[in-house]
């Protein structure tokens, strides 16, 4: 019948989700919860340094805000 069909699909599934839900978990892991920014163009290159340098802590990820800019 074509339902029997149903326990491939499942896992044909979770083979294919698994690796997308374990990279962004390893990104957030390590980079401190946050996930990866990836710079494809070198103005978002130039904001991920801009990011680094507003932290003061050498790292994008840690947002300060813009109150804290001097």
């Amino acid at each position: 019948m074509w339902f029997e069909i149903l326990p491939g699909i499942g896992v044909m599934a979770v083979c294919l989700v698994i690796p997308g839900t374990g990279t962004a978990h390893n990104h957030r892991f390590s980079n401190g919860g946050e996930e990866k920014r990836v710079a494809y163009y070198p103005y978002q290159w130039s904001l991920m340094q801009r990011d680094r340098w507003v932290s003061g802590v050498n790292r994008y990820y840690v947002s300060n805000g813009l109150e804290n800019i001097d």
